[in-house]
C-alpha cells in the first residue's frame, strides 16, 4: 500500500506541474477571467458553444463578452485542478482509511487536503474578485504550496536509503531549508509583479528606463488589501508604483541568484547531494536567464510561462536535497 501511495503521489506531483503551468498560461494570456463565472463558464458545464449558447452568454454578462480563446483555456485550467483535488483525496482517504502503515502520512495529508480546499476557494476568489492582486498571488503560492506537500508524500513513501545520512550530508539541512525560505519569498514577489502587471514596467535592463534607481513608490506598491468589487484586470497601480515592484523583484532575484548557486556549489561536493546540486545550478542560471528574457523580449508568452515552470522545478529540486539529508524523508 506504501507503493500505491507513492504512486499516487507521483501522479499527483506531475499533475500539480501541470495544473501550475498551465495556469500561468492562462493568466499570462489574458485569460484569468475568461469565464466571468464559477464553477461554469457563462452557466454551462463547458463553455458556450452554439450560436444560441453565446448570444446567451452576452445577454447573461454584457460587461463580459464571451471569448472562446480565453474561455477554453479557463475551463481546461479547472478541469485539471478538479482532477488534481480528487487525487489529493484519495491520497488522503489511504492515509485514513488503509492499513496502519499508511498512518504516518495523516498530518501531511490531511494538510495537502485542508490546503487543496482553500486553494479551490481561491481560485473561485480570482474569478468572482476580479482579479485582486493578492487573492491571484495567494493562488500561486497555494498551488506551489500543494505543490510541496504532494512531493513531500512522494519522497516520504518512496523507498529509504539503508544507510543514515553522514554528518556533512545533515548538516546541509538548514541551508537548503534557508533557500527554500529564500525562493519562496522571492516566488512570492513574482506572483505580486504578476498580479500587478509590472513586469514590463522597467522595459530595459539591467537599468530601469534608462536609469539605476527610478521614481518608485513602494508604499502605493506593496498596499496588499484593496476594495472589493473593482476589476484590476490590467492592473490599477501608476508607473511609480509598478517600478517599485519591478525593483524589488529584480533585487530579489540577485538575492535569490547568490543563495541558490552558494548551496549548489556545496551540494556537489557532497557525494549523496551531487546531483541536486548540479540540478540547481542549472536551474538556478536558467531562471536568472528567462527573468532577463521576460524584460529584454517583452514578456514573450512562451518564456514568460518557463519562468514560472521553472520556479516550481527548482523548489521540487531543493525539496528532494532535502529529503535526502535524513533517512528518513523529512
Amino acid at each position: 500500500m506504501i507503493r500505491t501511495m507513492h504512486r499516487l503521489a507521483m501522479l499527483a506531483a506531475i499533475l500539480a506541474f501541470c495544473v501550475i503551468v498551465l495556469g500561468a498560461w492562462v493568466r499570462l494570456s489574458h485569460a484569468g477571467l475568461g469565464c466571468p463565472d464559477w464553477p461554469g463558464c457563462y452557466g454551462q458545464l463547458t463553455w458556450p458553444d452554439a450560436i444560441a449558447e453565446i448570444e446567451t452568454a452576452n445577454q447573461a454578462f454584457p460587461e463580459r463578452p464571451f471569448e472562446s480563446g480565453k474561455a477554453w483555456k479557463e475551463m481546461i485550467h479547472r478541469y485539471l485542478a478538479g482532477s488534481l483535488m480528487l487525487l489529493v483525496f484519495a491520497m488522503g482517504w489511504l492515509a485514513w482509511r488503509g492499513p496502519e502503515r499508511l498512518h504516518k502520512f495523516r498530518p501531511v495529508a490531511t494538510a495537502l487536503v485542508i490546503l487543496i480546499i482553500f486553494q479551490a476557494l481561491l481560485g473561485m476568489w480570482t474569478v468572482t474578485l476580479k482579479l485582486k492582486p493578492i487573492i491571484v498571488m495567494a493562488h500561486l503560492l497555494g498551488g506551489l504550496g500543494s505543490f510541496s506537500l504532494i512531493l513531500w508524500l512522494m519522497f516520504s513513501s518512496r523507498r529509504q536509503f539503508a544507510d543514515k545520512p553522514v554528518i556533512s550530508v545533515r548538516r546541509m539541512r538548514t541551508p537548503i531549508i534557508v533557500a527554500i525560505i529564500v525562493l519562496g519569498m522571492q516566488i512570492a514577489l513574482g506572483g505580486w509583479t504578476s498580479a500587478n502587471y509590472a513586469a514590463l514596467a522597467c522595459p530595459d535592463f539591467p537599468t530601469c528606463g534608462g536609469q539605476w534607481w527610478p521614481e518608485a513608490n513602494f508604499s502605493e506598491g506593496f498596499v496588499l488589501w484593496r476594495e472589493v468589487g473593482v476589476n484590476y484586470e490590467g492592473g490599477l497601480l501608476d508607473g511609480p508604483s509598478r517600478v517599485a515592484i519591478h525593483l524589488t523583484h529584480r533585487i530579489g532575484a540577485v538575492v535569490t541568484l547568490l543563495v541558490l548557486t552558494t548551496l549548489a556549489f556545496r551540494l556537489r561536493k557532497i557525494p549523496r547531494l551531487r546531483t541536486g546540486g548540479q540540478l540547481l545550478m542549472t536551474l538556478v542560471l536558467a531562471q536568472f536567464i528567462l527573468g532577463i528574457f521576460n524584460v529584454v523580449f517583452y514578456l514573450p508568452l512562451a518564456n514568460a510561462v518557463a519562468h514560472n515552470a521553472g520556479a516550481a522545478l527548482l523548489l521540487a529540486t531543493l525539496l528532494g536535497s532535502l529529503s535526502k539529508t535524513s533517512n528518513r524523508a523529512f
